[in-house]
């Protein structure tokens, strides 16, 4: 890695099926990433996805299941690429690849009857809730139109048509028009598309910019997932958000509560003297149980710990619900890299969602279309932040019944009281 180089992680979106493994693998293909890519009569058009999706069930059943990272460098940036799932089943990983994310690629076919889908709508929305402020859009497949200009025109508008719902400046992003099977507009430039003069993709994600890094604030790391190595111990791996980590600290596990020592920290196999935020790391610990850090945990420093919440007040939107939510009512959260069932224990207050202002004081059900202050007790230990204080912690959307019902921000939050 080029240390002079700008770090940022980009997440692949889109609707399940839309290309967007077969574009990453291409990518990596014409960079010279890999060499390897197994014959079109074994893969069929899973080829060059199947270097994305190296999971063996993966392999068998053409789907992204879980996340995938992979490190590629541009003339400028040193990029994190992460693969998120498209099918509905895998929405829990899209959430915890995009809370990771600076920037965003959606992908949207261009196949006929394909286009804009509600997966697509979806994830434009999570993107938002979550934070990902920057986006490209691929608008993908464009070898099955015949690398037609209207096709594209009229998937793009559809596309501004939804990212302007959803609150994206759509003037400022980019929309590309490739092929991932057949490498148009992905690393090399198309000769097929002479009505298009914009960036390639991989020139695009040259311009993603770096979101200033809070190496200020007290350390949180949400943990993603954790390893057992042998000869070398309990490896938790997690993304930096807020603060510093260097080998030698003494750091908190919360909401478990254990405490260990780092031994070492390590990013796309290369050893560092210390971590910051946007890095994805594993880092090796000594001093913990395997069983008192998972994924949904979120480690800190012992003098500032993580909050671990006995109840928290939030402002939410409710986007979709077929019927009335009341007191009782228990969706899941999902924040960072944890999901939680969480009660409705109180309805503050419902507001006008143009002005902000108070319409209504407790009432008795909020739905479709309302913003709220409401009051959630989640049924176990939940690490989740005030927003003012760490604002990746600090936002989460609201799922029920398979699909995203809302989303909301975290006003404060009511600590659990620690047992002397």
């Amino acid at each position: 890695m080029s240390s002079k180089k700008e770090h940022v992680n980009v997440v692949l979106a889109g609707h399940v099926d839309h290309g967007k493994s077969t574009m990453l693998g291409r990518l990596f293909y014409d960079m010279g990433k890999v060499k390897d890519l197994p014959p079109e009569e074994e893969a069929g058009s899973f080829r060059f996805a199947w270097l994305c999706d190296r999971l063996k069930e993966e392999r068998s059943r053409g789907l992204t299941i879980d996340l995938f990272h992979e490190a590629i460098e541009t003339p400028h940036k040193y990029i994190t690429v992460i693969d998120a799932p498209g099918h509905a089943d895998f929405i829990k990983n899209m959430i915890t690849g995009a809370s990771q994310a600076d920037a965003a690629i959606l992908v949207i076919s261009a196949k006929r009857g394909e286009g804009v889908q509600e997966q697509t709508r979806e994830h434009a929305y999570l993107l938002k809730v979550l934070g990902v402020n920057q986006l490209i859009v691929a608008i993908s497949k464009m070898d099955t139109v015949d690398y037609s200009k209207e096709r594209f025109e009229e998937i793009k508008e559809e596309a501004m048509e939804l990212l302007r719902q959803v609150g994206y400046p759509v003037d400022k992003i980019p929309f590309i028009p490739v092929s991932g099977w057949v490498g148009d507009n992905v690393y090399k430039r198309s000769d097929k598309m002479p009505w298009y003069d914009g960036p390639t993709l991989y020139e695009a994600l040259d311009t993603v910019s770096t979101p200033p890094k809070p190496v200020d604030k007290p350390l949180r790391i949400p943990i993603q997932d954790v390893f057992t190595i042998t000869g070398v111990g309990l490896v938790p791996v997690g993304r930096v958000v807020t603060g510093v980590l260097k080998p030698g600290d003494k750091i908190i596990v919360e909401p478990t509560g254990a405490v260990g020592e780092v031994r070492s920290i390590e990013m796309h196999h290369k050893r560092l003297d210390k971590a910051e935020p946007g890095d994805n790391i594993g880092f090796n610990v000594k001093g913990i149980e395997k069983k008192l850090v998972y994924r949904g945990c979120v480690v800190g420093h012992p003098d500032n710990p993580p909050t671990v919440a006995e109840e928290f007040t939030a402002q939410i939107v409710i986007t979709r619900h077929p019927t009335a939510i009341s007191v009782g009512y228990t969706p899941v959260i999902h924040v960072h890299t944890a999901h939680m069932a969480s009660k409705i224990i109180e309805i503050v207050d419902k507001r006008d969602p143009r002005t902000g202002q108070v319409i209504e004081k407790n009432p008795s059900f909020i739905k479709k279309g309302d913003i709220a202050i409401v009051k959630f007790r989640p049924i176990r230990p939940l690490v989740i932040e005030r927003r003012q204080d760490f604002d990746q912690l600090g936002r989460f959307a609201i799922r029920d019944m398979g699909m995203t019902i809302g989303a909301g921000i975290v006003l404060d939050v009511k600590k659990v009281e620690k047992k002397r």
